[in-house]
C-alpha cells in the first residue's frame, strides 16, 4: 500500500482534517492537511453558489473525429462480445478553446463539488463517490445521460433499455465494492433523476443510492477504505480489473487524475467525488476529458453524441 494511504489512516485516527486527490490508476496521490492547503495552490469548494461572470463567454470544442471514435468503439465491442467485459467506460480528450482561465472556470461554475489543482486541472463534478457520516457509508453512481431537448426526455432516458442495463451493472458493481469494506450493504434508491444546467443547456442523468455500515472506528482505516474501492466502478466498468486492462489497451492517452477521486475528511465525516467534468492544462492547451459506458447494446452514433453532450461547463448566464 502506498505511503499516502498510510498517512490518511494516521490523519483519520487523530481526527485531523485533510483533503485528498487520487489519480485514476493511483500512481499519483495528493494528501494535505486542510490547515496547509492554501500554500499548496489547491482550492476546493462544496455546495457553493457560483460567482457572476463577464458577459463575453467563449467556449469552443473540437471532439475526436467520428471515424476515429468508431474505430475504438468497435474494438471495445469485440471485447464485450467475447465476454471479457460487460460494460466499459470509454473516454477521450477534446481540445477546447475558451477565454476563461482554469481559475475563472473554477470561480464561475455551479457544482456540488469543484476543485482547482495547481493550475493543472479544474473539475466541477456532479457525481458523489462515497460519503461517510457516523458509521454509514454511501455511494451515488451516476450512469445514463441525455440532453433535455423536450418535455419527455426524462421518460426517454428511464425507458431506454441500454441505459437501464448499464445502470443495473454499475449498481451491482458498486454494491459489491462497498461490501469489501462495509456490512449490511443495500440499494436505498434506484435510478432517480438528476438535472444539470450548463452553458449548452440542461442535461438529465440517472443516479442511485447505495449504503452500508462501517465499524465505529472506521476513521483509523480511512486510507485502507479508499484504496480498496478505487478506482471508481462507475468510470471503469465490470468486471473492474479486466475492464481496466482493456481500457489501458484501447484509450490512446493517460487519464491521469481524470476519473480519479477527490474529497475531504473534516475530522468527523468524509465526502468525496469522482473526478469527471474535467478540464486539464497540458502545455498551455486545455483539454476536456469525457466518455460514456459501452455495452453490447450500444450504438456508436448515440454514444458519440453522449461523449459530446458532456463537454460543457456549468456556467449559466443570469439575465
Amino acid at each position: 500500500m502506498r505511503d499516502e494511504f498510510k498517512i490518511m489512516n494516521e490523519y483519520g485516527s487523530k481526527n485531523i482534517p485533510f483533503l485528498f486527490v487520487i489519480s485514476y490508476d493511483k500512481s499519483e496521490i495528493f494528501v494535505c492537511k486542510l490547515e496547509n492547503l492554501e500554500s499548496s495552490n489547491v482550492h476546493y469548494l462544496t455546495k457553493h453558489k457560483a460567482n457572476s461572470y463577464p458577459n463575453e463567454f467563449i467556449f469552443k470544442y473540437h471532439p475526436i473525429d467520428y471515424s476515429d471514435y468508431i474505430n475504438r468503439f468497435n474494438r471495445v465491442k469485440k471485447y464485450l462480445e467475447n465476454g471479457d467485459s460487460y460494460l466499459l467506460n470509454l473516454t477521450f480528450r477534446t481540445e477546447i478553446i475558451t477565454n476563461l482561465s482554469l481559475q475563472e472556470i473554477f470561480e464561475f461554475s455551479q457544482s456540488p463539488f469543484k476543485i482547482l489543482f495547481q493550475n493543472r486541472f479544474v473539475c466541477f463534478s456532479p457525481e458523489i463517490f462515497i460519503k461517510i457520516r457516523g458509521n454509514k457509508i454511501s455511494t451515488n453512481p451516476m450512469k445514463g445521460t441525455i440532453e433535455a431537448k423536450n418535455g419527455d426526455s426524462e421518460q426517454v432516458l428511464l425507458n431506454d433499455k441500454k441505459e437501464k442495463d448499464e445502470h443495473y451493472t454499475i449498481v451491482d458493481l458498486l454494491r459489491n465494492d462497498l461490501s469489501i469494506v462495509a456490512q449490511k450493504v443495500r440499494v436505498e434508491k434506484f435510478r432517480y433523476i438528476d438535472k444539470l444546467k450548463t452553458n449548452r443547456g440542461e442535461i438529465i442523468q440517472t443516479s442511485s443510492l447505495i449504503s452500508g455500515i462501517l465499524p465505529n472506528d472506521w476513521n483509523k482505516s480511512v486510507g485502507d477504505i479508499l484504496n480498496k474501492i478505487t478506482p471508481a466502478g462507475s468510470v471503469t466498468g465490470a468486471p473492474k480489473q479486466r475492464t481496466c486492462e482493456i481500457i489501458k489497451n484501447i484509450e490512446n492517452y493517460q487519464r491521469g487524475f481524470y476519473t480519479g477521486i477527490a474529497g475531504v475528511y473534516d475530522g468527523i465525516t468524509l465526502e468525496s467525488y469522482v473526478l469527471i467534468r474535467f478540464i486539464e492544462n497540458e502545455n498551455g492547451k486545455l483539454y476536456f476529458k469525457s466518455g460514456g459506458g459501452i455495452t453490447t447494446q450500444s450504438l456508436p452514433e448515440i454514444e458519440y453524441n453522449e461523449l459530446i453532450s458532456k463537454i460543457y461547463v456549468p456556467i449559466v448566464r443570469n439575465y
